[in-house]
C-alpha cells in the first residue's frame, strides 16, 4: 500500500463500482445517494424500453432504469445479488433522482488520475460518449460512466415524467 501524501490525495476520486454482466462499472460516489436491494416495481405505460417501472422512496418517485438495456449490454436474469443503485443525475440545470438496476455493487474504489486511461475508440459495444475513462484497479478495467451523458434530457424527462 502506498502512502499518500496530500499531492495525492488531490488528485483520487472514488467511484461506486457495480457489475453488469462480467463488466465493472464505476459512478462517482459523491453521485450516488444509496444502494438498495430489488424492490417491487410500479410499471409505468408508454415510456422507453430501458425505464422499468418506478420505486416509492420514501415518497419520492423514483424512476429505475435497466442499465444493461441503455448501455446496449444483453439482459440477464435478477439474481439475489441485483440491486438499485439511486443516483443524482444533472439535466438542463436540475438534479433529477433515478434508480440504476445492476447485477451487483462490488465495492467503493480509490482511483487517482494517474490510474485513469481515455475510452476506447473502437471495439466496445458501449456508446464510449457516456465514458469518462478506463480506471485501471489490480488486473483489470473499470468502465467509469460520465451518468450525465448516460441519459439524454429527453429520457430524463420521459423517465420523471410518467403519463405526460
Amino acid at each position: 500500500m502506498r502512502n499518500n501524501s496530500a499531492e495525492d490525495l488531490s488528485d483520487m476520486r472514488q467511484y461506486v463500482s457495480f457489475f453488469l454482466g462480467e463488466e465493472l462499472f464505476g459512478v462517482e460516489v459523491n453521485r450516488a445517494r444509496e444502494i438498495l436491494n430489488m424492490a417491487p416495481l410500479t410499471q409505468v405505460p408508454q415510456t422507453p424500453d430501458f425505464m422499468l417501472g418506478v420505486i416509492n422512496l420514501r415518497g419520492q418517485v423514483v424512476p429505475v432504469i435497466d442499465m444493461r438495456i441503455k448501455l446496449n449490454i444483453p439482459i440477464s436474469e435478477q439474481t439475489e445479488n441485483t440491486c438499485i443503485i439511486v443516483v443524482e443525475i444533472h439535466v438542463d440545470g436540475g438534479l433529477i433522482v433515478v434508480g440504476l438496476l445492476a447485477d451487483a455493487v462490488s465495492e467503493v474504489l480509490d482511483i487517482t488520475d494517474d490510474q485513469i486511461e481515455a475510452p476506447p475508440r473502437l471495439g466496445t459495444k458501449i456508446d464510449t460518449a457516456y465514458i469518462q475513462g478506463m480506471g485501471k484497479v489490480d488486473d483489470r478495467f473499470l468502465i467509469l460512466l460520465d451518468i450525465d451523458k448516460v441519459f439524454s434530457a429527453a429520457d430524463v424527462s420521459l423517465a420523471s415524467e410518467p403519463g405526460e
